[in-house]
């Protein structure tokens, strides 16, 4: 059987060729997928500072949902700094560190941040940190004293040099450098005494919210006993929620925030994988389906020489199967290609951090090849069953002519599929969220392949109804390519599906992304009443005294701190359990005065102690009513519960939930306010203050708060999302191109016919044009309706109008696309069979 399949694929490799390249594309996006998915469960970032540990004992940073993958938690949790002593006295253990953390930057002459650590949030150590550093070289003495620190040596300074730094929001200070530090390949940071350090830190006994606790520890072992003391270690935390690392797990333990941008990858591959995995079996299965088509000569006659049904299909998989394998090598491998510059778009834009790598396995690969060759056989299968089912007399007389009657139940499941499509978009009617809108790509999706399956009765009622109408003075060419289309609508929805499900899917997907980006920014735009925010992104927060300096200001009518930290909110679903990640604000009470949330229950002047405000979205899905407690776990796993004060409705440009200031306080990383919202009273004398205060002191920027002019009308999001457009559509019209070009080069016959009996090559290429033409309109048209329903019912729900918001040049890009693709994908192999003399056509199978 494989040997017959081989000679028959020898024959026929300009039709497999449309298979391959199908294959080669979707398997270079599957394993692009697989490779994310894998990364974001399994990738290590570096040890980093922790190099030098054998051992690390750390809070938990994951919450562990019931049945489902764990939640990054991003905020640093703490460890008892009483269980370093404990640790220390175990056999094996050389060395035992309690590390903190905390915001610390140098400042130069000019009065200039001097980047020492890639978060200064967390630059600000202890000494005893040095000793986790791996292979580090230190030059001068340990600090000893309150005015004392050691630094960096890429900082360009030298031992006993004054340099000022601002450590923990406190004012900047003059310090004497005692001492360089140089761990290559780690990264930096500002080295206090340990006393030092724990006094600015605030986990000194003096008090404070993370009073006697440290991030985490990290141990140092004797030769050969590391397995020992991690044994040892883990008997003595058991029972206590910390989590001990060794190896290259200690990375985890460097930056709770990778955690998260792990989860993200997840999230990624998981909402990507889906559309990838239907468009490429879309794809493939329409490839095979031309590709069988144009064997359905060779395949009648075997099933007239005595061939069963059962060897027929075996036979049209194996070809298929031997291409797809053929085509899986490169594709697998530009899969990995494509995954690692990805990675690099998401690093680029921030989303994801530098020292994040892929982990690559052959697991990808693996699963790759069992989903494509899977696939490609049932399509070869379902491809050749009609041929394979119909009586040998019947098959080699229908194997002249293209099958003209389509089926009944193909055409019943596409119009069910369209029906389910049309429910599905009502969804952003009833819930205004990213989830909502991204319902309408695959309602939209959903009504393509319902529109490829019930295409060709669709396509042959539309095809008479137009031959029934045509004029007698109609062209001959036009004559032939309308007949061509009732007559042979099977072969033309086969096109005509694809380039309708590429319109369909760019302007659904690109016209959701940018109708919630829309609407995400009115409700930023109208719910933001300051016109300035003041940030220190370079210190890790803002410095004490900014907030009563910004109050003191002339022309300033309100000024109030705002952060942001994420949540985990556990609720009851349908009665069931349910748990959602979501990034929360953190507002005080006199927030009121610089947002406008759309309160429309209670007030935030509530906003105190253990409570929390929460969107009319979230509060009408979860049971979250005025009064209701909520159960939520903080960002550094704490978990809370909380009364809600106030309901919102500009949930999709300020979130699904408010924290109050005092239900967040010591459960962010730094404890110190992110940014200060200003109001003024619009007068240029109110900027220019605020503007003097900034560069006034070290490390504080103003921005104005309008979206266009800080950046947020183009959020990271929205580039990758453009990626993801710009990889499929490349990948769905480079098969849609070799589809046609297969399809038409498969037509030579015909065309010969034609020229024997007196038609020139001129009306052939007309006639061949005009099909084009028919086919670029009707997938033009077909897509924007299969569009029209989604997009209109999403822009209602989002905007309140029934018309999505997008660049006003995307649909005649569409249109030209699909208007070119047709049109150089028909003509180009029609030029190249007038070349071949007819008879020789006639004669060559």
């Amino acid at each position: 059987m494989l040997h017959l399949a081989l000679r028959m694929a020898a024959h026929r490799i300009t039709a497999l060729l449309a298979v391959a390249c199908a294959v080669l594309g979707g398997a270079a996006l599957i394993t692009t997928t697989g490779v994310l998915a894998e990364s974001g469960l399994r990738s290590q970032p570096p040890p980093g500072r922790l190099g030098g540990a054998d051992v690390v004992v750390a809070a938990e940073q994951e919450f562990h949902p019931s049945g489902d993958l764990p939640l990054a938690l991003p905020e640093r949790a703490t460890v008892p700094a009483a269980l370093v002593d404990r640790l220390a006295g175990l056999p094996g253990v050389t060395a035992a560190v309690g590390d903190i953390g905390f915001p610390a930057a140098l400042v130069d002459g000019r009065g200039r941040p001097v980047p020492v650590a890639r978060d200064p949030g967390t630059a600000g150590h202890g000494w005893s940190s040095t000793r986790l550093l791996a292979g580090a070289r230190i030059e001068g003495r340990a600090p000893s004293g309150a005015k004392t620190v050691a630094v960096d040596a890429a900082a360009g300074l030298a031992v006993g040099d004054r340099v000022r730094v601002v450590a923990n929001g406190r004012p900047a200070a003059a310090y004497r450098v005692s001492a360089l530090v140089d761990a290559p390949g780690e990264e930096g940071g500002v080295y206090f005494a340990d006393r030092t350090a724990a006094a600015l830190a605030g986990r000194d006994t003096g008090g404070g919210p993370r009073a006697g606790t440290v991030d985490l520890i990290g141990l140092r072992a004797a030769d050969g006993a590391g397995a020992r003391v991690a044994a040892a270690v883990r008997a003595e935390v058991a029972g206590t929620g910390l989590k001990v690392t060794t190896g290259a797990d200690r990375g985890d333990a460097v930056a709770p925030g990778v955690g998260s941008a792990r989860s993200l990858l997840v999230l990624l591959a998981g909402s990507l994988g889906g559309i990838v995995l239907l468009i490429t079996g879309f794809v493939v299965a329409g490839a095979l389906g031309v590709t069988i088509a144009g064997q359905r000569r060779d395949l009648a006659l075997m099933r007239a020489v005595g061939a069963t049904p059962k060897q027929i299909r075996r036979l049209a998989a194996a070809q298929s199967t031997v291409v797809a394998v053929i085509a899986l090598v490169p594709g697998v491998a530009a899969g990995y290609l494509l995954a690692e510059r990805f990675r690099d778009l998401l690093a680029d834009r921030g989303v994801l951090p530098e020292e994040l790598p892929l982990f690559v396995s052959p697991l990808p690969a693996l699963a790759t090849l069992l989903l494509v060759v899977a696939a490609v056989r049932l399509s070869a299968r379902c491809a050749a069953w009609r041929t394979s089912r119909m009586p040998a007399t019947e098959a080699v007389a229908e194997s002249h002519s293209e099958p003209r009657a389509p089926s009944r139940g193909r055409t019943t499941a596409g119009g069910l599929l369209i029906l389910g499509a049309c429910a599905l978009s009502v969804v952003p009617l009833l819930s205004r969220t990213v989830l909502g809108a991204s319902v309408t790509s695959i309602a939209g999706i959903l009504a393509a392949i319902g529109l490829a399956m019930s295409g060709p009765a669709l396509v042959r009622s539309a095809g008479e109804a137009v031959v029934r109408r045509l004029r007698p003075g109609t062209a001959a060419p036009t004559w032939l390519a309308l007949s061509n289309v009732r007559a042979y609508a099977l072969r033309l929805s086969g096109v005509v599906g694809p380039l309708a499900m590429g319109v369909v899917f760019v302007l659904t997907y690109v016209l959701a992304q940018s109708t919630v980006q829309a609407a995400t920014a009115e409700d930023t735009r109208t719910g933001t009443l300051a016109q300035y925010e003041l940030t220190a992104p370079s210190l890790g927060g803002l410095p004490e005294g900014t907030l009563s300096a910004v109050r003191d200001l002339p022309g300033v009518r309100a000024a109030e701190p705002a952060g942001t930290s994420t949540v985990v909110w556990e609720y009851q679903e349908l009665g069931e359990p349910a748990v959602e990640s979501a990034s929360a604000m953190i507002l005080a009470p006199g927030a009121r005065d610089v947002v406008d949330l759309g309160v429309t229950d209670g007030d935030l002047d509530r906003l105190t102690g253990a409570t929390v405000a929460v969107s009319g979205e979230a509060a009408r899905t979860r049971g979250a009513g005025l009064g209701e407690r909520v159960r939520l776990v903080l960002g550094d796993g704490a978990r809370v519960d909380a009364r809600v004060v106030a309901m919102y409705e500009r949930g999709l440009g300020f979130g699904p939930v408010v924290l109050s200031r005092e239900l967040a306080a010591g459960h962010t990383t730094t404890g110190l306010d992110r940014r200060v919202l200003v109001r003024t009273d619009g007068t240029r004398e109110a900027g220019r203050a605020l503007a003097a205060l900034a560069a006034g002191r070290p490390g504080l920027a103003v921005a104005s708060t309008a979206p266009e002019a800080t950046g947020a009308d183009t959020p990271p999001e929205v580039w990758i999302n453009l990626a993801v457009v710009v990889v499929l559509l490349g990948y769905l019209l480079l098969s849609i191109a070799n589809k046609l070009v297969a399809a038409t080069a498969q037509r030579r016959t015909e065309i010969a016919a034609l020229r024997l009996v007196g038609t020139t090559p001129r009306q052939i290429r007309a006639m061949m044009r005009c099909e084009a033409a028919v086919i670029a309109a009707a997938a033009l048209v077909s897509g924007l309706l299969l569009s029209a329903l989604p997009l209109a019912l999403l822009g209602q729900g989002f905007l309140g109008r029934p018309w999505p918001a997008g660049p006003a040049w995307l649909l005649p890009a569409v249109a030209a696309t699909v208007v070119l693709t047709s049109y150089l994908t028909i003509e180009l192999p029609t030029r190249h069979a007038l070349r071949t003399p007819p008879a020789e056509a006639l004669r060559t199978p």
